[in-house]
Order: C-alpha cells, then sequence, then structure tokens
C-alpha cells in the first residue's frame, strides 16, 4: 500500500484511535506536536512518543516488534513509564489483527487527511 510521507498529528491520532481502540488501558502515545492520545481508563502504563512524522508512517506502515526497536534505536520514539507494566498492553497489541477493509479505511484516512 501507497502510504503519504508525511501526516499531521490530527490524522495521526485517528489512525491510532483506530488501531488500539480496543486494547486495555495503560498505553498512551504523545505526537510530535505534543498531542496526547490516551487508551483505556485509569493509570497510563507507558507513553510511546513519537518525535516526527514520518516515524509514525514508518510503524503504521510495518508495525513489527522490529521496526519498533530500530525506531528506539535511531530515536524516532521513546518509551516513558513503566516498561514491566506496560508488557501486559505489549502483549495486547501483538494480538491485533487488522481486516483488509480496515488497512484500507487508515489509508484513506491517512491520504484524506
Amino acid at each position: 500500500m501507497l502510504f503519504p510521507r508525511s501526516v499531521s498529528a490530527q490524522q495521526a491520532a485517528a489512525v491510532l484511535r483506530r488501531i488500539f481502540g480496543g486494547i486495555p488501558g495503560g498505553l498512551a502515545f504523545r505526537l510530535w506536536d505534543g498531542t496526547l492520545v490516551p487508551f483505556g481508563t485509569g493509570v497510563t502504563a507507558c507513553t510511546v512518543i513519537l518525535h516526527r512524522p514520518d516515524a509514525f508512517v514508518r510503524l503504521v506502515r510495518d508495525p513489527s516488534p522490529m521496526n519498533f526497536a530500530e525506531a528506539y534505536v535511531e530515536s524516532a520514539i521513546d518509551i516513558e513509564g513503566d516498561l514491566y507494566a506496560g508488557m501486559a498492553v505489549a502483549n495486547a497489541i501483538e494480538t491485533i489483527r487488522l481486516s483488509v477493509i480496515d488497512r484500507v479505511r487508515i489509508l484513506l484516512m491517512l491520504w484524506r487527511g
């Protein structure tokens, strides 16, 4: 799929909500403009900080654990908070499977704005 090279923080927040809306609490994303996108209720165990729009696009295009690790090593993302408490959330994230229709909807959200 063809992804745009850059997205707005508003587009990124909408996509994150679509992808991660069903996971239990304990996770948040903070975007390059300071926008906080929390999930669930209660205390946030960890926050993924996306420093640049291209890091977001890269991770949405290929959300593999290896890609997240590479983005972290390259300082494209940071992680704040209790990583051990966040492991339960990470396990829930690994079970997310997007249908082809959801993938197309996300792609349209990114292109349309």
